[in-house]
């Protein structure tokens, strides 16, 4: 494998996983100098495949880094005031968003996977389908990856961007943790439903804390419909097979139950198009993962973070960490000081998300008292101590130089925040 400093050489970095997360690392690596490959577990590219998520503003800026900036502009719609409502209605609290800051972008998720692998193309970053990993065989100058249809890849690193499912964790540390199931079941789609005013416009997001669940929605560019999402308490969670047998029909009419004394989500599901619906059985939080990484492998995006969608941050954070773990590795030729600096930098910021989003998930799987006592303290709270600006600058506001070299952490170092608006 290639010896750091070497003129004429590159690491090569085994990029496991070719979701998000992973292609946006192989292109940050290429941009840092290394030589990426990716590959993914399935055998089919998967485009048109996803729901819908939102790149908050640190995630756009995260992009911007890499090149994208301009494509994921024109991809999906900008996110508007953020209406925090009653569920019948009535606005408990609305955010503006940062005056200096862009707007963040509601997108399907297919739309950003098409970008990214039309980037990895142009770029020539490798892609390989139908690599399942299964083991790994680490030496003194490399590691080599082992796949279940027989086949290997030898690289200087192997990055796992494997998702909360990852085969990459597990290998790092047989007793890490694996991927907690939040309590809820996500189900999302589209309606004929035409919100009235900037709502319908999809100048404004709106969720709501209903009567029984969690309801989401926003308007379509040009007026042609709704798009909306709800997360149904459900205590066991079901395996995905299980969910499709319930079919997309009953989902709905469950939706239509539950929010049968919400506004405006029973006149939105009223006219909501069955066959426009996915259903997602297992919305899933990351606990605090003890090892990042070990010898030549180390861990990126959902594999090693993932916060509730409560958060609005799962594929932000994906993105920032994927530019981060390429800066480490372009300033500290030593992979274990560049993976110490990675954790370092990243570990305090996701793990603070991660926390705030599980106490509003907590809110989102809470019975009707508790969605109450919610609709009655959360004015008071976002006129007082809940500002948009305490709330939004530190997550939204951060920004990676990727100009500033990075400095190696000292033994022990659990992370260094720096400052909002400003990665260390």
């Amino acid at each position: 494998m290639s010896a750091p400093g070497t003129p004429g050489t590159s690491k090569k970095a085994l990029v496991i996983g070719g979701g998000i997360a992973g292609p946006v690392t192989a292109l940050a690596l290429r941009k840092a100098g290394l030589e990426p490959v990716v590959f993914e577990a399935y055998r089919d590219s998967a485009e048109g495949v996803g729901g819908t998520f939102m790149i908050a503003p640190n995630g756009l800026g995260a992009l911007a880094v890499v090149g994208l900036e301009a494509e994921v502009g024109r991809i999906g719609q900008p996110v508007g005031p953020m209406v925090i409502e009653d569920g019948k209605g009535g606005v408990l609290a609305e955010f503006s968003g940062l005056a200096d800051l862009p707007r963040g972008r509601l997108m399907r998720r297919a739309e950003l996977y098409e970008v990214l692998q039309r980037r990895l193309r142009e770029t020539g970053v490798e892609v390989h389908w139908g690599k399942r990993l299964v083991g790994v065989e680490e030496g003194a100058d490399g590691i080599t990856a082992r796949f279940a249809d027989g086949s290997s890849a030898t690289g200087d690193l192997l990055i796992g961007a494997d998702g909360t499912g990852s085969t990459v964790r597990t290998l790092i540390d047989p007793a890490a943790p694996a991927a907690q199931y939040t309590g809820l079941l996500g189900v999302g789609g589209y309606s004929s439903y035409r919100l009235p005013g900037r709502a319908g416009r999809g100048e404004s997001v709106h969720f709501a804390n209903g009567a029984r669940a969690f309801f989401g929605y926003w308007g379509l560019p040009g007026g042609s419909g709704t798009a909306w999402f709800s997360n149904i308490p459900q205590p066991e969670p079901m395996a995905p097979e299980e969910v499709r047998a319930v079919g997309a029909a009953e989902w709905l009419r469950r939706c239509r139950e539950l929010h049968s004394a919400d506004l405006p989500a029973r006149e939105v599901l009223r006219m909501a198009d069955v066959e426009t619906m996915e259903v997602f059985p297992r919305l899933e939080i990351m606990p605090s993962v003890p090892r990042w990484y070990r010898g030549r492998m180390v861990l990126v995006g959902d594999s090693v973070h993932a916060p509730s969608n409560s958060s609005g941050q799962g594929a932000s954070l994906a993105v920032e960490s994927a530019v981060e773990l390429a800066r480490c590795l372009r300033d500290l030729p030593d992979h274990t000081a560049a993976f110490a600096a990675y954790e370092a930098l990243r570990r305090p910021r996701v793990e603070k998300i991660a926390a705030d989003a599980a106490r509003t998930n907590s809110q989102k799987s809470s019975g009707p008292v508790g969605r109450m006592v919610f609709r009655l303290v959360a004015p008071i709270a976002m006129r007082t101590f809940l500002s948009p600006e305490r709330m939004l600058r530190p997550v939204h506001g951060y920004r990676i130089d990727w100009d500033r070299r990075v400095a190696p952490v000292g033994p022990g170092a659990t992370g260094t925040t720096g400052r909002p608006g400003r990665a260390a």
